[in-house]
């Protein structure tokens, strides 16, 4: 990708440090971060952190200077940046046109790091089993200590800050959740009502640290909600337990099956060829493409009933569809965009069923895909229908036909008899002839040898 022009030399910066750094903090650059980000990003994160003592107040530090000393170009600094905000060690402000501020963020501490499910399952397919293992039990022996059942007390078992009411509570929603900026939101309700139907205690399953887990694990393996159902149900114990360590294992599996065996690496992220550049300058279609590629089948039903929420009943029939018929959430969104379009927005489970074993049948991966398939099906019924019209129309025609054209069409027809039978009696007329000249010609010829022998 071409980061030339992103920053330019002259592009002054200032930098910040939020939080204190831990004591350990060059071993979780080194060799649990370096991994991942590469050489350039962890050597831009130590330059930017002793510069902090080093930079004036009046007059900011200019990239220029930067490129002198780390002696790289400025858009491979510009790749490095982008790197260390992606893995949550930076966060950038633009407080002018041609200024910026950097915030670095307190790298994990090791323990802290193998805690974090996403980063550890990154490094152990970075490095490989071998090394991570090394590295999960060196670390992990540097806080190991025993002691003993921990029976602290919490605060609410100590404390309330009012007397309670008996109106019920009101459930937490997913975005009051604490994420880490790497984390994509997911929408839960799918796998609540899933566990709902299954009679699994759903606020056993999706606690805090396991909502986080499940959302790192979709977007580290870029799965479809009905695949991280499946993993769940996979990972339970038989208390109705989340076992990290297999949902991470089922995770990986799924994603081998579906991506053939991809290798898990942190690579630069290309463009999505389905998003448009420029939303604004894009057509119709592609903006409905995007829409389509990055909206759950939730919201596509809400934004479709002008923001009322979407049903129960539809909400089961999508799930149930799109879980036993395996279709990716874009070609979701395009089929009930279809279904609807085509049944006067009634969303009929049997229609959806049946166009869904059609879709799955023919592996449509993306809207994109999905939106040109239906459409190559409607032009082809279009045509079919209007050829069995025009035969119908045909065969049983009710038109009715005016005197003068079955008088002209009872003429021409009499007047081809009449044609037919004098053509007819010039042929016999002339057959006769040829016949009389046969017979005159042979009494001819019978006559002259009588004479000849007499």
């Amino acid at each position: 990708m071409n980061y030339i022009g992103k920053i330019l030399p002259v592009d002054g910066y200032y930098v910040l440090l939020k939080g204190n750094l831990a004591i350990d903090y060059t071993k979780s650059l080194t060799h649990l971060y370096q991994p991942l980000i590469g050489m350039q990003a962890v050597i831009l994160y130590q330059t930017l952190l002793h510069e902090i003592e080093l930079q004036s107040n009046e007059e900011p530090q200019t990239h220029h200077t930067l490129m002198n000393y780390l002696n790289i170009p400025l858009d491979a600094i510009y790749q490095a940046r982008l790197r260390l905000e992606g893995i949550g060690l930076l966060k950038t402000y633009q407080t002018d046109k041609n200024k910026y501020t950097y915030i670095l963020q307190s790298p994990f501490s090791p323990q802290e790091f193998f805690s974090d499910g996403m980063l550890s399952e990154l490094l152990y397919h970075h490095v490989g089993e071998m090394k991570f293992s090394h590295l999960k039990r060196h670390y992990a022996r540097c806080h190991m200590h025993d002691y003993g059942k921990n029976i602290t007390v919490s605060f609410e078992d100590v404390y309330q800050t009012f007397y309670p009411s008996f109106e019920s509570k009101k459930p937490i929603a997913d975005n009051q959740i604490e994420q880490s900026p790497r984390i994509s939101n997911i929408d839960f309700t799918w796998i609540e009502q899933m566990l709902k139907q299954r009679m699994i205690p759903v606020k056993k399953i999706l606690t805090k640290s396991n909502r986080k887990l499940i959302s790192q694990m979709r977007l580290l393996y870029d799965l479809a909600t009905h695949e991280i159902e499946k993993a769940i149900l996979w990972a339970l114990t038989d208390e109705n337990i989340l076992d990290p360590e297999e949902f991470k294992a089922a995770c990986q599996d799924l994603f081998k099956t579906q991506q053939n065996n991809t290798k898990i690496q942190l690579t630069d992220k290309v463009s999505n060829p389905n998003q448009p550049t420029n939303l604004k300058a894009a057509t119709k279609e592609e903006q409905l493409i995007y829409e389509l590629e990055t909206i759950s089948p939730k919201q596509l039903l809400e934004d479709l009933s002008s923001g009322n929420h979407a049903s129960i009943q539809d909400m089961r029939a999508i799930q149930e569809v799109m879980t036993t018929q395996g279709l990716p959430a874009p070609v979701m969104n395009v089929l009930i965009h279809y279904v609807l379009l085509q049944s006067n927005m009634k969303l009929s489970k049997a229609y959806l069923e049946k166009i869904a074993s059609h879709w799955s049948r023919a592996n449509l991966k993306s809207a994109k895909e999905a939106m040109a398939f239906a459409k190559r099906e409607t032009e082809r019924y279009q045509k079919y229908s209007k050829t069995n019209k025009f035969r119908n129309t045909k065969s049983k025609s009710n038109e009715v036909i005016p005197d003068w054209f079955k008088e002209r069409k009872k003429k021409e027809k009499e007047t081809s008899k009449r044609n037919e039978k004098t053509n007819q009696q010039a042929v016999n007329e002339e057959k006769e002839k040829e016949e009389l000249m046969e017979l005159l010609r042979k009494h001819s010829s019978n006559k002259q040898n009588n004479h000849l022998q007499g």
